[in-house]
């Protein structure tokens, strides 16, 4: 199986990309004729071994944009285990990207020792964390034919981090390639993604997403539909939630929200039970990757046996650093999950207006037609276009870091309002 093979409904980016590949392992294969040029050859043939060849299609920086689930770290991934790509078909006319070799297989399971996948669980990347990814970014591969740098949330970073970043991509080395994700253009510096090739991801099909839940994770057929329905072609989250009792039990709880919002004690109720969901799972997380955290450093610096063991002298503020960071991701979660509900609860209204305006739309939340059909006979369309504004207007106020309480509240009270 190809690495391409990955990218649900993208064939146009894939084929990008397998181009890129291509002249990338052309342009390793001709610097390394280049460096076993015989001493006597001529300066023209040792340079020619090197040059680049013309309409190359290879970079050192590309930003992969698309709306959340298209699969922007998926494909920055498959391509950076192409370009490790070894496989020996490729010498046979092969194209990089087997998926089989070992290149291809560690830069895709994450242990390729020149491929370094950056992440954040906090709200944002900071200027000392993408100074480390610069000051490695600036090293030749280790083993790998590159030294590949994935940055999946370019959008968080600091303006700080931004600025030393783009100094790294408008002097790159010779053999480092960037690979930057985010969700559009503009959540990204203009003097970075000036410097950057730009591709853009789609939503992928429903119908291909579902066929994937079923072929590669073995889901019910129905169930799979239905994930795949549900979500709007959001591949994580329809894995999710047809694999997680958990998640579909949440999401129920979400849909009946506008159900449930025809008096004030019913509006501020609902809200409050949105947070709650959200810091509970939160501090699910927090109980599973917080104590191992905890425990881990304690050992490391050397405190007594125990969590109340005394800390060696000069080394409690190691530890407030680690708690500081720990109540940043869990932050970070609760907004997630309030962000997730929000996304369930517009996709529940804009079926409610394509009932309204008679839509031939296939509608998202197939098993709640009652409740859609319901609102939809009692409202106007012009006050389910009010109740995603505000569902709108709560995301907004969640990035100005409005106490979740008072934002979720507000919100409800405005669907009630319509």
């Amino acid at each position: 199986m190809a690495v391409w093979d990955d990218l649900v409904g993208q064939d146009r980016v894939a084929e990008q990309l397998a181009a890129a590949a291509r002249d990338a392992d052309a342009l390793v294969t001709d610097a390394s004729t280049a460096d076993a040029t015989p001493p006597g050859a001529s300066a023209a043939e040792a340079s020619g071994a090197t040059r680049r060849p013309s309409g190359a299609k290879m970079t050192h920086a590309w930003l992969f944009t698309g709306p959340p689930g298209s699969g922007r770290s998926t494909a920055a991934r498959a391509f950076a285990a192409a370009l490790q790509c070894v496989s020996p078909d490729r010498a046979l006319g092969g194209a990089p990207g087997c998926g089989f070799c070992d290149g291809c297989h560690t830069a895709l399971i994450g242990t390729h020792a020149d491929v370094e996948v950056v992440r954040t669980d906090m709200l944002s990347i900071g200027v000392k964390e993408t100074r480390d990814l610069v000051r490695r970014a600036q090293l030749s591969p280790a083993s790998g034919r590159w030294q590949v740098i994935v940055l999946e949330d370019a959008d968080r970073l600091t303006e700080g981090a931004g600025n030393v970043l783009l100094k790294a991509i408008e002097e790159p080395a010779p053999r480092t390639v960037w690979l930057l994700c985010a969700p559009s253009l503009e959540d990204v510096l203009p003097t970075i993604r000036s410097r950057c090739r730009h591709l853009i991801l789609r939503t992928p099909p429903v119908e291909a997403v579902a066929d994937v839940l079923v072929r590669r994770d073995g889901i019910d057929p129905e169930r799979a539909a239905v994930a795949a329905r549900a979500t709007q072609g959001h591949i994580g989250r329809a894995r999710r939630l047809a694999t997680d009792e958990r998640a579909r039990a949440h999401r129920a709880a979400v849909l009946s929200v506008p159900l449930r919002v025809d008096d004030v004690g019913g509006c501020l109720k609902a809200a409050q039970e949105l947070v709650d969901a959200a810091t509970e799972e939160a501090k699910q997380l927090a109980e599973e990757v917080d104590t191992k955290e905890t425990e881990e450093l304690r050992a490391a610096l050397g405190a007594a046996a125990g969590t109340g063991g005394r800390l060696p002298r000069g080394t409690a503020g190691v530890m407030k650093d680690l708690q500081d960071r720990q109540k940043r991701r869990s932050t970070r979660t609760q907004r997630d999950s309030l962000d997730l509900a929000l996304t369930d609860l517009t996709a529940f209204y804009r079926d409610v207006l394509a009932l309204q305006f008679g839509s031939q739309v296939a509608i998202a939340n197939a098993e709640q037609r009652d409740a859609l059909e319901r609102i939809a006979a009692n409202s106007k369309p012009e006050r389910t276009l009010r109740r995603i504004e505000a569902i709108r207007a709560c995301r907004e106020a969640l990035d100005r870091n409005v106490a979740p309480l008072l934002a979720v509240e507000a919100m409800t009270l405005s669907l009630r309002a319509g």
